[in-house]
């Protein structure tokens, strides 16, 4: 097991340091939220993401139950108790959260 570790770490030094630096470059961006999984506590917790949040989904940022009951709950899932949350409005609430994971 050694022997595999160590030729895989020298045949990466051989390859040299630019095709490694090119794989991570070609990787994708991990984003940071999810409409669809990371809960709203999360969400109202991270001041840029409450912000996006207030600005977007007004009437229901204003609503205290959204705060407060529906912090364990993904806004994918709130969708079906709030009419504003259409399937374009989650869409246009991903794209902001896409750009608040790419600016960090």
């Amino acid at each position: 097991m050694r022997r595999i570790l160590f030729a895989t770490m020298l045949a990466s030094l051989v390859a040299g340091p630019g095709s490694v630096a090119v794989a991570y470059a070609q990787a994708p961006a991990p984003t940071q939220y999810s409409v669809s999984e990371t809960p709203v506590g999360k969400l109202i917790d991270d001041p840029k993401a409450a912000a996006i949040l207030q600005e977007l989904i007004p009437t229901v940022w204003a609503n205290e139950m959204f705060q407060s009951l529906g912090r364990d709950l993904t806004l994918k899932a709130i969708q079906q108790y709030e009419a504003v949350l259409t399937d374009e409005k989650l869409a246009e609430i991903q794209a902001a959260l896409d750009k608040l994971s790419t600016k960090e």
